[in-house]
Protein backbone atom coordinates (compact mmCIF):
# COMPACT_ATOMS: atom_id res chain seq x y z
CA UNK A 1 0.00 0.00 0.00
CA UNK A 2 0.76 3.46 -0.61
CA UNK A 3 0.82 5.15 3.06
CA UNK A 4 1.18 9.21 3.88
CA UNK A 5 2.50 9.78 7.27
CA UNK A 6 1.61 13.51 8.57
CA UNK A 7 4.21 15.07 11.53
CA UNK A 8 6.98 12.49 9.83
CA UNK A 9 9.88 13.83 11.17
CA UNK A 10 8.36 14.09 14.62
CA UNK A 11 9.30 11.18 17.13
CA UNK A 12 6.20 8.88 16.25
CA UNK A 13 6.14 9.73 12.71
CA UNK A 14 9.79 8.91 12.31
CA UNK A 15 9.56 5.32 14.19
CA UNK A 16 6.67 4.71 12.39
CA UNK A 17 8.04 5.14 9.19
CA UNK A 18 11.52 3.44 10.36
CA UNK A 19 8.91 0.50 11.34
CA UNK A 20 7.85 0.44 7.89
CA UNK A 21 11.14 0.33 6.20
CA UNK A 22 12.62 -2.04 8.06
CA UNK A 23 9.25 -4.38 7.40
CA UNK A 24 9.75 -3.47 3.45
CA UNK A 25 5.72 -3.83 3.32
CA UNK A 26 4.55 -0.48 2.41
CA UNK A 27 5.88 2.60 -0.06
CA UNK A 28 5.85 5.51 2.53
CA UNK A 29 5.81 9.51 1.81
CA UNK A 30 6.02 11.48 5.05
CA UNK A 31 5.41 15.19 5.27
CA UNK A 32 6.03 17.92 7.80
CA UNK A 33 6.03 21.49 8.42
CA UNK A 34 9.34 21.55 10.80
CA UNK A 35 8.81 23.90 13.32
CA UNK A 36 9.85 21.67 15.79
CA UNK A 37 13.54 21.10 17.08
CA UNK A 38 15.15 17.96 15.69
CA UNK A 39 12.85 17.48 12.84
CA UNK A 40 15.82 18.55 10.44
CA UNK A 41 17.82 15.97 11.81
CA UNK A 42 15.08 13.16 11.53
CA UNK A 43 14.33 14.10 7.86
CA UNK A 44 17.83 13.61 7.30
CA UNK A 45 17.37 10.06 8.78
CA UNK A 46 14.53 9.17 7.01
CA UNK A 47 16.15 10.94 3.59
CA UNK A 48 18.85 8.38 4.11
CA UNK A 49 16.88 5.86 3.82
CA UNK A 50 15.37 6.42 0.84
CA UNK A 51 12.10 7.73 2.21
CA UNK A 52 10.41 10.64 0.61
CA UNK A 53 9.97 13.52 2.67
CA UNK A 54 7.95 16.54 1.62
CA UNK A 55 7.46 19.89 3.50
CA UNK A 56 3.57 20.65 3.91
CA UNK A 57 1.78 21.92 6.97
CA UNK A 58 -1.86 19.78 7.52
CA UNK A 59 -3.67 23.87 8.72
CA UNK A 60 -2.76 24.33 5.29
CA UNK A 61 -5.71 23.17 2.79
CA UNK A 62 -3.85 24.28 -0.21
CA UNK A 63 -0.27 22.56 0.98
CA UNK A 64 -2.36 19.54 0.48
CA UNK A 65 -3.96 19.60 -2.54
CA UNK A 66 -0.81 19.04 -4.74
CA UNK A 67 -0.30 15.68 -3.19
CA UNK A 68 -0.98 12.80 -5.50
CA UNK A 69 -3.56 10.01 -3.78
CA UNK A 70 -2.82 7.43 -1.21
CA UNK A 71 -4.52 4.71 -0.24
CA UNK A 72 -3.72 5.41 3.68
CA UNK A 73 -3.13 8.63 5.42
CA UNK A 74 -1.65 8.12 9.29
CA UNK A 75 -2.06 11.36 11.19
CA UNK A 76 0.80 11.53 13.90
CA UNK A 77 0.83 15.78 13.56
CA UNK A 78 -0.35 17.30 16.67
CA UNK A 79 1.18 19.28 19.61
CA UNK A 80 1.03 17.13 21.99
CA UNK A 81 0.75 18.75 25.18
CA UNK A 82 -2.13 18.62 27.66
CA UNK A 83 -1.14 22.31 29.22
CA UNK A 84 -1.13 23.44 25.65
CA UNK A 85 -2.93 26.86 25.27
CA UNK A 86 -3.05 27.52 28.70
CA UNK A 87 1.02 27.45 29.71
CA UNK A 88 1.85 30.70 27.81
CA UNK A 89 4.16 29.23 25.31
CA UNK A 90 0.86 27.97 22.88
CA UNK A 91 -2.14 30.21 22.16
CA UNK A 92 -6.14 28.90 21.92
CA UNK A 93 -6.24 29.39 18.86
CA UNK A 94 -2.81 27.63 17.70
CA UNK A 95 -3.72 24.19 19.38
CA UNK A 96 -6.98 24.39 17.35
CA UNK A 97 -5.01 24.98 14.54
CA UNK A 98 -2.86 21.97 15.09
CA UNK A 99 -5.36 19.66 16.23
CA UNK A 100 -8.46 19.96 14.89
CA UNK A 101 -8.25 21.82 11.48
CA UNK A 102 -5.41 20.15 10.44
CA UNK A 103 -7.87 17.04 11.26
CA UNK A 104 -10.21 18.75 9.03
CA UNK A 105 -8.08 18.63 6.20
CA UNK A 106 -7.02 15.39 6.22
CA UNK A 107 -10.66 14.59 6.04
CA UNK A 108 -11.19 16.29 2.56
CA UNK A 109 -8.19 15.53 1.27
CA UNK A 110 -9.21 11.59 2.54
CA UNK A 111 -12.50 12.23 0.95
CA UNK A 112 -11.40 13.49 -1.99
CA UNK A 113 -8.76 10.42 -3.00
CA UNK A 114 -10.93 7.42 -0.82
CA UNK A 115 -8.05 6.99 1.40
CA UNK A 116 -8.11 5.37 4.91
CA UNK A 117 -7.28 7.44 7.82
CA UNK A 118 -5.80 6.04 10.88
CA UNK A 119 -5.69 8.78 13.61
CA UNK A 120 -3.09 8.30 16.52
CA UNK A 121 -5.07 10.18 19.26
CA UNK A 122 -4.51 10.32 23.16
CA UNK A 123 -5.87 8.98 26.50
CA UNK A 124 -6.52 12.74 27.70
CA UNK A 125 -10.01 12.51 25.59
CA UNK A 126 -11.21 11.16 28.85
CA UNK A 127 -13.08 12.81 31.61
CA UNK A 128 -10.53 14.87 34.29
CA UNK A 129 -12.99 15.01 37.11
CA UNK A 130 -13.43 11.27 37.60
CA UNK A 131 -10.15 10.61 37.11
CA UNK A 132 -8.53 13.28 39.72
CA UNK A 133 -10.79 12.34 42.08
CA UNK A 134 -10.22 8.57 41.74
CA UNK A 135 -9.54 6.56 44.91
CA UNK A 136 -6.03 5.42 44.60
CA UNK A 137 -3.35 3.98 47.51
CA UNK A 138 0.23 3.59 47.33
CA UNK A 139 1.86 0.37 46.56
CA UNK A 140 5.37 -0.15 45.60
CA UNK A 141 6.56 3.61 45.40
CA UNK A 142 2.87 4.16 43.37
CA UNK A 143 -0.40 4.80 43.08
CA UNK A 144 -2.55 2.12 42.05
CA UNK A 145 -7.07 1.99 42.47
CA UNK A 146 -8.02 1.30 45.81
CA UNK A 147 -9.63 -1.96 45.11
CA UNK A 148 -11.42 -1.36 48.50
CA UNK A 149 -13.73 1.76 47.00
CA UNK A 150 -16.49 2.03 44.51
CA UNK A 151 -14.58 3.01 41.01
CA UNK A 152 -16.22 5.02 38.37
CA UNK A 153 -18.12 3.19 35.44
CA UNK A 154 -15.67 2.08 32.67
CA UNK A 155 -12.34 1.79 34.71
CA UNK A 156 -10.90 -1.18 36.63
CA UNK A 157 -8.03 -2.08 37.81
CA UNK A 158 -6.87 -2.76 34.64
CA UNK A 159 -7.56 0.47 33.67
CA UNK A 160 -9.64 3.19 31.67
CA UNK A 161 -11.68 1.49 29.24
CA UNK A 162 -13.22 3.07 25.88
CA UNK A 163 -16.39 3.64 27.47
CA UNK A 164 -15.01 5.59 30.52
CA UNK A 165 -16.91 8.95 30.08
CA UNK A 166 -15.56 12.02 27.77
CA UNK A 167 -17.37 15.03 29.45
CA UNK A 168 -15.47 18.32 29.75
CA UNK A 169 -13.46 19.59 31.37
CA UNK A 170 -10.87 17.25 29.25
CA UNK A 171 -8.62 20.16 28.49
CA UNK A 172 -7.81 22.25 25.20
CA UNK A 173 -5.88 19.42 24.09
CA UNK A 174 -8.01 16.73 24.90
CA UNK A 175 -11.30 18.68 23.75
CA UNK A 176 -9.31 18.89 20.22
CA UNK A 177 -8.75 15.09 19.96
CA UNK A 178 -11.79 14.35 20.91
CA UNK A 179 -13.44 17.02 18.42
CA UNK A 180 -11.15 15.28 15.54
CA UNK A 181 -11.91 11.64 16.58
CA UNK A 182 -16.39 12.90 16.14
CA UNK A 183 -15.64 14.81 13.02
CA UNK A 184 -13.76 11.91 11.22
CA UNK A 185 -16.50 9.39 12.63
CA UNK A 186 -19.04 11.48 11.22
CA UNK A 187 -17.11 11.30 8.01
CA UNK A 188 -16.59 7.89 8.04
CA UNK A 189 -20.48 7.46 7.80
CA UNK A 190 -21.42 10.18 5.64
CA UNK A 191 -18.85 8.98 2.99
CA UNK A 192 -18.60 5.24 3.92
CA UNK A 193 -14.63 6.26 3.96
CA UNK A 194 -12.89 4.05 5.95
CA UNK A 195 -11.75 5.44 9.86
CA UNK A 196 -8.95 4.10 12.84
CA UNK A 197 -8.81 5.86 15.80
CA UNK A 198 -6.37 5.02 18.38
CA UNK A 199 -6.27 6.01 21.72
CA UNK A 200 -2.26 6.16 22.45
CA UNK A 201 -1.08 6.32 26.21
CA UNK A 202 2.43 7.93 26.68
CA UNK A 203 4.69 7.02 24.22
CA UNK A 204 8.49 6.49 24.71
CA UNK A 205 11.91 5.36 22.95
CA UNK A 206 15.28 6.76 21.63
CA UNK A 207 15.16 10.28 19.61
CA UNK A 208 12.16 11.59 21.58
CA UNK A 209 12.30 15.45 21.68
CA UNK A 210 13.50 16.37 24.93
CA UNK A 211 10.73 17.95 26.71
CA UNK A 212 8.51 16.54 29.79
CA UNK A 213 5.37 17.30 27.88
CA UNK A 214 6.49 15.34 24.60
CA UNK A 215 7.17 12.15 26.67
CA UNK A 216 7.83 11.83 30.67
CA UNK A 217 9.50 9.01 30.54
CA UNK A 218 12.24 9.56 27.74
CA UNK A 219 12.93 13.36 29.12
CA UNK A 220 13.34 11.95 32.59
CA UNK A 221 15.91 9.40 32.11
CA UNK A 222 18.08 12.28 29.64
CA UNK A 223 17.24 14.42 32.79
CA UNK A 224 18.49 12.04 34.86
CA UNK A 225 21.56 11.16 33.16
CA UNK A 226 22.76 14.32 31.62
CA UNK A 227 22.04 15.58 35.77
CA UNK A 228 19.39 18.22 35.13
CA UNK A 229 17.26 19.38 37.62
CA UNK A 230 13.85 17.01 38.18
CA UNK A 231 10.89 17.77 40.31
CA UNK A 232 7.96 15.89 41.85
CA UNK A 233 5.24 17.89 41.27
CA UNK A 234 1.82 17.42 42.59
CA UNK A 235 0.47 14.80 44.77
CA UNK A 236 2.32 16.14 47.81
CA UNK A 237 5.39 15.66 45.79
CA UNK A 238 6.29 12.23 46.16
CA UNK A 239 6.51 10.92 42.60
CA UNK A 240 3.49 8.59 42.66
CA UNK A 241 1.53 9.41 39.62
CA UNK A 242 1.40 6.44 37.41
CA UNK A 243 1.20 6.61 33.04
CA UNK A 244 1.51 3.60 31.18
CA UNK A 245 4.61 3.29 28.19
CA UNK A 246 4.19 2.20 24.81
CA UNK A 247 6.71 2.10 21.88
CA UNK A 248 5.36 3.67 18.82
CA UNK A 249 7.15 0.71 16.70
CA UNK A 250 4.32 -1.42 18.40
CA UNK A 251 1.87 0.68 16.82
CA UNK A 252 3.27 -0.74 13.15
CA UNK A 253 1.77 -4.38 13.49
CA UNK A 254 -1.89 -3.03 14.56
CA UNK A 255 -2.50 -0.47 11.68
CA UNK A 256 -1.47 -3.03 9.30
CA UNK A 257 -4.37 -5.14 10.67
CA UNK A 258 -6.32 -2.20 10.34
CA UNK A 259 -5.83 -0.95 7.10
CA UNK A 260 -6.40 -4.72 5.74
CA UNK A 261 -9.75 -5.28 7.51
CA UNK A 262 -12.71 -5.15 5.52
CA UNK A 263 -15.58 -6.25 8.63
CA UNK A 264 -17.30 -3.04 8.56
CA UNK A 265 -18.67 -3.93 12.37
CA UNK A 266 -15.31 -3.99 14.47
CA UNK A 267 -15.22 -0.79 16.32
CA UNK A 268 -13.52 2.03 15.52
CA UNK A 269 -12.10 3.72 18.04
CA UNK A 270 -9.57 1.82 20.37
CA UNK A 271 -7.56 2.06 23.77
CA UNK A 272 -3.72 1.08 22.09
CA UNK A 273 -1.40 1.78 25.27
CA UNK A 274 1.14 -0.60 27.61
CA UNK A 275 -1.33 -1.17 30.08
CA UNK A 276 -0.96 -2.31 33.67
CA UNK A 277 2.37 -4.28 32.91
CA UNK A 278 3.90 -1.25 31.33
CA UNK A 279 2.51 1.08 34.12
CA UNK A 280 5.29 3.31 35.85
CA UNK A 281 5.58 5.65 38.48
CA UNK A 282 8.23 8.71 38.28
CA UNK A 283 9.10 7.32 41.88
CA UNK A 284 10.03 3.71 39.97
CA UNK A 285 11.19 5.62 36.94
CA UNK A 286 13.66 7.12 39.65
CA UNK A 287 14.36 4.14 41.33
CA UNK A 288 15.34 2.24 37.80
CA UNK A 289 17.89 5.22 36.47
CA UNK A 290 19.36 5.06 40.24
CA UNK A 291 20.26 1.03 39.24
CA UNK A 292 20.84 1.47 36.00
CA UNK A 293 22.84 5.78 35.70
CA UNK A 294 23.34 6.16 39.68
CA UNK A 295 21.97 7.88 42.82
CA UNK A 296 20.46 11.17 42.41
CA UNK A 297 18.10 13.99 44.37
CA UNK A 298 15.23 14.63 43.08
CA UNK A 299 13.37 17.97 44.17
CA UNK A 300 9.60 17.67 45.63
CA UNK A 301 6.71 20.18 44.58
CA UNK A 302 3.68 19.36 46.24
CA UNK A 303 1.95 22.22 44.47
CA UNK A 304 -0.73 21.07 42.37
CA UNK A 305 -0.78 21.50 38.70
CA UNK A 306 -3.38 21.50 36.34
CA UNK A 307 -4.96 18.58 34.91
CA UNK A 308 -2.24 16.35 36.19
CA UNK A 309 -3.97 13.46 37.42
CA UNK A 310 -2.63 10.32 39.92
CA UNK A 311 -3.19 7.19 38.04
CA UNK A 312 -3.77 7.32 34.00
CA UNK A 313 -3.65 3.56 32.99
CA UNK A 314 -5.48 2.51 29.66
CA UNK A 315 -7.49 -0.87 29.54
CA UNK A 316 -6.20 -2.48 26.31
CA UNK A 317 -8.15 -5.32 26.18
CA UNK A 318 -10.53 -4.55 23.56
CA UNK A 319 -6.89 -4.34 20.88
CA UNK A 320 -6.62 -8.10 22.23
CA UNK A 321 -9.65 -9.72 21.78
CA UNK A 322 -10.50 -7.98 18.24
CA UNK A 323 -7.08 -7.61 16.91
CA UNK A 324 -4.71 -10.18 19.06
CA UNK A 325 -2.57 -7.06 19.82
CA UNK A 326 -0.22 -6.47 22.97
CA UNK A 327 2.73 -4.38 23.06
CA UNK A 328 5.92 -6.86 21.98
CA UNK A 329 8.14 -4.36 24.44
CA UNK A 330 8.57 -4.24 28.01
CA UNK A 331 8.82 -1.22 30.00
CA UNK A 332 12.42 -2.33 31.14
CA UNK A 333 13.45 -2.89 27.43
CA UNK A 334 12.05 1.20 26.38
CA UNK A 335 14.01 2.43 29.29
CA UNK A 336 17.20 0.48 27.89
CA UNK A 337 16.43 1.72 25.13
CA UNK A 338 15.96 5.54 25.96
CA UNK A 339 19.00 5.41 27.62
CA UNK A 340 21.50 4.04 24.94
CA UNK A 341 20.39 6.94 22.97
CA UNK A 342 20.94 9.35 25.96
CA UNK A 343 24.56 8.12 26.38
CA UNK A 344 25.28 8.29 23.02
CA UNK A 345 23.95 11.71 22.34
CA UNK A 346 25.05 13.66 24.70
CA UNK A 347 23.50 17.21 23.73
CA UNK A 348 19.99 15.48 22.40
CA UNK A 349 18.01 17.82 25.52
CA UNK A 350 19.40 21.14 23.46
CA UNK A 351 18.99 20.16 19.72
CA UNK A 352 15.34 18.62 20.28
CA UNK A 353 13.89 21.01 23.06
CA UNK A 354 12.63 24.52 22.70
Amino acid sequence: MNILVTGACGFVGSTLIREWVDRGTHRIVGIDNFIRPGSEQNRAALRALGVTIRHADIRLASDLETLPPFDVVVDAAANPSVLAGVDGRTSSRQIVEHNLLGTVNLLEYCRQHTSTLVILSTSRVYSIAPLADLPVRVANGAFAPDPARDLPPGLTAEGIDETFPTTPPISLYGATKLSSELLALEYASAYDMPVWINRCGVLAGAGQFGRADQGIFSFWIHSWLRERPLRYIGFDGEGHQVRDCLHPADLVPLIDRQIAATDESIPRVLNVAGGRSCARSLAQVSDWCREHIGDRRVERDPAPRRFDLPWVVLDTSRARRLWNWTPSRTCDAIFDEVLEHARQHADWLERSSD
